[in-house]
């Protein structure tokens, strides 16, 4: 990277805005800051102040009497199997989750395994995270150097990646740092692997240094990637200017931004309701030719439904047919939302069958906002519909929203329908719903 970019990017970087919901702390005397200081002063907690205890009173009455040894003993009965109770749960977890690590280890072995089970090792890296074990995160990752896939770029950055997905970004570094002893080649795609775990693990402050020294040190040309990546950083941290103005520098740099770039805008923008920005960037895309697809518009929509505006969002919607872009769940999701926070289930239906004729399909979010809705207009037989569309496709909408239209259909007097769904629910062995008749009052 040039040094003229190396300076503009510090400059964005120094002069991000802080985002509105942190608390507000005293700033340094300097007049740009970098990102670390706007980070760093998030991380201050401030010392509660209380007011000194005032001490017990040492008169005994009746009443003290009769209430001390109460308390003490309900703390000694209820303490001690609370305790034991942890422990043992704690003691259960941490066993499975070491048998967890063995047997990924033991399958790391096998060539096979290392080479097409991604999903086996984001599957387990995710669960350890979960239970906050990093220990164990770097136990299975450290594992894997002594394979020869290590030499291997891609492999090496699949770790990167998984230590950045777990909040990692020290274990990241320091990988990405023994690349070369490893006998591991370093190029612009592990370089944006590492930026990625920056992002990932909410190091904002590292970006910038990274940015600025990498690049050089190792003949490293940042690439549409590399942008995108800095885009993001910069829509999390709420600098949505200097997210805009770094897509006028990709292109002094000679990289061209492509469609995750004003994708990842918009989406942020629009989450933001900066309806002027997010138009800003909508011109960028024309001028530089960049064709727009569904996850382009599905983020206007749902802002346009949020922000009451939903007969806007049905204009959208027809704007993307007109220019032959084609509609996903997300974007009927959205407009079925927006009805039926209207309370109009009619144009609900409407969208809903829209989704057959534009070979989309429903997902549980669809058939859960549409079936509660139906229930509460009393719409028991487009429920039951519903709820045999959702045991047909698979979509777990919960046990709850079925229960509902079986309570609903009995008290219509339509108990055969409701008998039928409570077999039905049984009947899937991927997923039981255990549903139940209503008892006769």
């Amino acid at each position: 990277m040039s040094s003229s970019v190396c300076r503009r990017l510090h400059g964005l970087f120094a002069t991000a805005a802080k985002p509105t919901s942190l608390p507000k702390t005293p700033q340094p005397t300097a007049t740009t800051a970098s990102l670390h200081g706007l980070f760093a002063s998030a991380q201050t907690t401030t010392k509660s102040t209380s007011l000194p205890k005032t001490p017990k009173r040492t008169t005994t009455t009746s009443r003290q009497k009769h209430r001390k040894p109460t308390i003490a003993t309900s703390l000694q009965k209820n303490r001690k199997p609370t305790t034991t109770t942890t422990i043992t749960t704690k003691t259960t977890n941490n066993k499975t989750l070491l048998a967890l690590v063995a047997k990924f280890k033991k399958s790391s072995d096998s060539n096979r395994f290392r080479h097409g089970s991604h999903k086996a090792y984001l599957k387990t890296v995710t669960r350890l995270a979960l239970a906050n074990e990093h220990s164990l995160i770097d136990e299975i990752l450290q594992h894997q150097k002594q394979y020869p896939n290590i030499t291997s770029e891609g492999f090496a950055v699949r770790l990167i990646s998984l230590y950045g997905k777990s909040g990692m970004f020290d274990h990241a570094r320091k990988l990405f740092d023994e690349m070369p002893h490893l006998k591991c080649e370093r190029t612009v795609m592990s370089f944006n692997a590492l930026l990625s775990a920056c992002v990932y693990s909410k190091r904002f402050d590292m970006i910038n240094e990274l940015l600025s020294e990498l690049p050089e040190k190792l003949s490293i040309r940042p690439d549409t990637v590399s942008y995108n990546t800095v885009t993001k950083a910069f829509c999390e941290m709420g600098s949505f200017d200097s997210a805009l103005a770094l897509v006028n520098e990709m292109e002094k740099s000679g990289v061209e931004p492509d469609l995750i770039t004003f994708n990842t805008l918009l989406d942020a923008l629009y989450k933001n309701d900066m309806f002027e920005e997010a138009e800003k960037a909508w011109e960028l895309m024309r001028e530089k030719n960049v064709v727009p697809n569904g996850r382009t518009y599905n983020p206007k929509i749902r802002a346009l439904v949020a922000g009451n505006r939903i007969s806007e969002a049905v204009e959208v919607f027809q704007e993307m047919g007109s220019k032959g872009v084609k509609p996903d769940v997300f974007t009927f999701n959205a407009l079925i939302k927006g009805f039926c926070d209207h309370g109009n289930l009619e144009e609900a239906r409407h969208w809903y069958k829209e989704m057959g004729k534009n070979d989309c399909y429903p997902d549980p979010v669809t058939l859960r906002i549409l079936g509660n809705f139906a229930c509460k207009e009393s719409e028991f037989e487009f429920a039951l519909e519903l709820c045999k569309e959702a045991i047909t496709r698979q979509c777990n909408v919960g046990v709850s929203m079925m229960q509902l239209v079986v309570d609903g259909l009995v008290k219509e007097s339509k108990v055969e329908e409701a008998k039928e769904l409570v077999e039905l629910g049984k009947s899937k062995s991927y997923f039981q719903y255990k549903l139940e008749m209503p008892s006769d009052e």
